[in-house]
């Protein structure tokens, strides 16, 4: 659906902060390709294209800021969010699906949902909808952060320093972050499958 290394290499450093803030904070977000753009970012640095010193501080600060955003949605719109009607940018069942993920994880869900495409555009939103104290959010929402927009380009900016001629590699790369990435959710579904078929 993306050409990410096309997106990196056109709109640079903006879009790549732009995408990773949509993604954490506005639920119109939750498309984006938020693991493979950063992890391709980071490799791209590596090869000299970005300054992997900019990158990071830039998606830190994209990533921290679009979830306070997401938190302050939910503690402003409250329960009106899972009472919006149905449409192509906003499905219940996402909300459902970070719901049930914050109230099994706690407080950890801020930090583990940074590795599940869409929950991680609505835990946060969820957090601010159940009124988490903002201080815990917040230190979950830093921990994250840092852990998902650091460690994901700096992962990428070592293979591409360390394997020659890593963008012969990088597409099969991309889709194995990609499937990675979406196991979580199918595990999800399947789980929510056989609890529902044994009622």
């Amino acid at each position: 659906m993306f050409d990410i290394i096309a997106i990196i290499k056109t709109a640079g450093y903006f879009g790549i902060t732009a995408i990773i803030f949509a993604e954490s904070g506005l639920l119109v977000g939750f498309f984006f390709p938020g693991d493979s753009l950063l992890f391709t970012a980071g490799v791209l640095a590596g090869a000299g294209f970005l300054n992997i010193w900019i990158l990071i501080p830039l998606v830190f600060l994209a990533a921290v800021v679009g979830d306070n955003v997401g938190y302050y949605i939910g503690k402003k719109a409250g329960e009106k969010l899972f009472q919006k009607e149905e449409s192509l940018f906003f499905k219940r069942s996402n909300v459902e699906r970070a719901k049930a993920f914050f109230e099994k994880h706690g407080q950890r869900s801020i930090v583990l949902a940074r590795f599940v495409p869409v929950v991680r555009t609505f835990v946060p939103t969820v957090a601010g909808v159940g009124q988490m104290h903002y201080g815990q959010f917040f230190r979950a929402n830093l921990l994250g952060g840092a852990l998902w927009a650091c460690g994901l380009p700096i992962l990428g900016y070592w293979l591409g320093e360390v394997i020659p001629d890593i963008d012969r590699y990088l597409l099969p790369i991309i889709a194995l972050i990609v499937i990675l990435s979406v196991l979580p959710v199918v595990k999800m579904w399947f789980s929510k499958k056989i609890i529902e078929n044994g009622k």
